[in-house]
């Protein structure tokens, strides 16, 4: 199934809080600001992993606009993730030329969300990005939704919320997706963004693929709660598409992640 994202109007809770600067929240926009490139995970487990090994894939946003997606599958691309939406009032407006055009090269796809916990629940934003792009189908080519948790582009670093809070908005957002698609959405965060605002807590790891930022010659240490990671965003000076991205495992395990099984 291909969702298009819709223009849909905001919730009540948000109202007029409409992102200043979207197109420039990409997955992974605010690590290298606040960590370089080197540094993107600190404390918990330290398993090595090379960025030569895994299945090879992208992640784009309205940042890369047209995206050639043919010359991309020739290179080696398998997988791509898409980000569709932010808050409760922004869909990415080449969303639906960025996802139908990595499925119909022949790419397991999925999409993403930039969270912004200082907006509007966790539940409201689930329920949002599961309405304009990110939701699931068990058709062997569709991923599960991601989470997309890092550095505020807009203000405090953990969006004002103390530890407990912002535990409490991320399982928000994840039961509501599941209860939306029937599944547990990928959370993409660093592990020093995962210490400093949720307190490094374990609570995700038995249920959430965690996707780790670090651009460097390992993933270096994981948050707590998670003993491997599922997706290793390894640098962001790829190209054409700078975010480039190892699923730690063979393309048919891939596979299994998009089936559910």
């Amino acid at each position: 199934m291909l969702p298009l994202a819709l223009s849909g109007a905001a919730t009540a809770q948000d109202a007029g809080k409409r992102p200043a600067h979207p197109d420039q929240d990409w997955m992974g926009s605010t690590i290298v600001a606040h960590e370089g490139t080197l540094r993107a995970a600190a404390g918990g487990l330290a398993p090595r992993a090379s960025s030569r090994r895994g299945v090879s894939g992208v992640d784009v946003s309205s940042h890369n606009r047209k995206v050639g997606w043919s010359g991309l599958r020739r290179s080696g691309v398998r997988f791509a993730y898409v980000k569709a939406t932010e808050g409760t009032n922004y869909t990415n407006p080449y969303f639906a030329q960025q996802y139908r055009g990595s499925y119909n090269s022949g790419m397991i796809h999925g999409a993403y969300h930039f969270a912004l916990p200082d907006h509007s629940s966790g539940g409201s934003q689930a329920e949002y990005f599961a309405d304009h792009g990110g939701d699931w189908s068990r058709d062997g080519r569709t991923l599960p939704g991601a989470l997309d948790m890092e550095y505020n582009p807009y203000g405090a670093t953990c969006y004002g919320k103390s530890h407990k809070g912002m535990v409490n908005w991320i399982h928000d957002f994840v039961q509501t997706y599941r209860e939306e698609t029937g599944r547990y959405p990928v959370i993409y965060t660093s592990t020093n963004w995962w210490k400093r605002c949720t307190g490094n807590s374990g609570k995700f790891g038995r249920t959430n693929p965690l996707w780790i930022p670090r651009y460097g010659s390992s993933v270096g240490k994981l948050p707590r709660g998670w003993g491997y990671h599922s997706i290793w965003q390894h640098t962001s000076s790829g190209h054409p598409v700078g975010d480039r991205n190892r699923f730690n495992g063979s393309y048919g395990r891939l596979k299994v992640l998009a089936n559910g099984r």
